[in-house]
């Protein structure tokens, strides 16, 4: 809201004018850029600055909530440490996690929605000043407590060493294939599709797993849902503010009074390689934004099939940097997008047919809830229930 972001942002001047290190100026700029509720709002420091923030090489996830560990990268640490994958942080420092986040780390997030702030602020709740130590206190999936010592080690200019593969796939014994998309930054991404279905001999269903798709271009999801259906689909539509200047004689609180608008496109079947006419399902999660909402958007569209797990993180797909002295940047969103008939979806997302909650119960069993309800659905007779 308007009054929030104004109060902020003369607050932040104030405190921008005193004496303090870089590190707490960014975390000051981070959470008055927060303020905007802008998933894609973000303070960019200079390369020097970034190499000084850090975090572990562990990979956590909210599951209702509660941070987990997924899984880690090996180092010489990580092999003295030993942290069980599935284990529950329940402290840091001593703190209790969810205050540690709530009162350390949320404040700082941006996000259009308040289950992506979370989501977001777990993942990123062990980032610090580089080098600096962390006590963790973990609940191992038995039940046990036990405590680690980790070290901020991968700085922001590190390559992630826990990012998926843009493209995984994966054939299951019922003929099911499983297509996790999980980064549209590259158009390498449509080749391997390509490659890897120059038919869909033998495929008896498949499962399109968008549970992990945040950024990329869209344009490379379209190509490959282009291979999926046999007739014509219609993408989002799209809006971005026009700035006149001469609107500030009329409204001088906001010159971006005009809209550009875009879309929807129509998109036919792809004519240089097979179409898959069997039965589609698509998995979403709180974390499935930006490209993969405009994917979802166009699926919904097709007609094709299901799109099953959790209401998606209500992201636009689109952002702008600028520049700032001494090689700082911000950025924020600069579209709005919406499905074909206007309705808009930004901090909202999209709810599928089939909701299915991701439970710790169902994590420390190992069970996929929404990945089982989409090999049911895709396996089933054309016309079943």
């Amino acid at each position: 809201m308007r009054a929030d972001w104004d109060s902020a942002l003369a607050a932040n001047l104030r405190l921008a004018a005193e004496p303090q290190t870089d590190l707490l100026f960014h975390r000051r700029l981070r959470r008055c850029l927060a303020q905007l509720n802008d998933a894609y709002a973000a303070v960019i420091p200079p390369p020097s600055l970034r190499s000084r923030i850090a975090r572990p090489p562990l990979l956590l996830r909210s599951v209702e909530r509660r941070p987990l560990i997924l899984d880690y990268a090996e180092n010489d640490e990580m092999r003295v440490a030993r942290p069980e994958r599935l284990a529950e942080v329940v402290a840091v420092q001593g703190v209790p996690a969810e205050t540690w986040i709530r009162d350390s780390v949320l404040p700082e997030i941006s996000a259009a929605s308040p289950a992506d702030r979370w989501r977001r602020a777990v993942a990123a709740m062990l980032q610090g000043e580089k080098g600096t130590p962390l006590h963790l206190s973990l609940k191992l999936p038995g039940g046990e407590m036990r405590g680690i010592s980790v070290t901020r080690s991968v700085s922001l200019n590190d390559r992630w060493p826990l990012d998926p593969p843009a493209l995984e796939i994966d054939s299951l014994a019922d003929g099911v294939v499983i297509v996790r998309l999980n980064s549209l930054v590259e158009e390498d991404v449509v080749r391997q599709f390509d490659r890897a279905f120059r038919d869909f001999t033998n495929v008896g269903g498949l499962v399109l797993d968008l549970r992990q798709l945040t950024e990329g271009r869209s344009r490379y999801g379209y190509d490959i849902l282009a291979r999926l259906v046999t007739q014509p689909f219609v993408t989002v539509r799209w809006r971005t503010p026009q700035h006149r200047a001469g609107f500030r004689a009329f409204v001088p609180a906001d010159s971006a009074s005009a809209w550009y608008g875009g879309g929807p496109d129509t998109i036919p079947p792809r004519a240089n390689a097979p179409t898959y006419g069997g039965q589609v399902a698509v998995l979403t999660s709180a974390g499935t934004a930006g490209p993969g909402e405009d994917l979802l958007v166009a699926f919904r569209n097709s007609g094709r099939g299901l799109i099953i797990g959790e209401t998606t993180a209500g992201n636009p797909s689109e952002a702008a940097a600028f520049p700032l002295p001494k090689n700082w940047s911000v950025q924020f969103s600069v579209r709005r997008d919406a499905f074909p008939d206007g309705v808009e979806f930004v901090g909202k997302g999209i709810a599928p047919e089939v909701p299915v909650a991701v439970t710790v119960g169902d994590v420390l069993a190992g069970r996929d809830a929404a990945l089982e309800r989409a090999r049911k659905y895709v396996t089933a007779p054309p016309g079943s229930p």
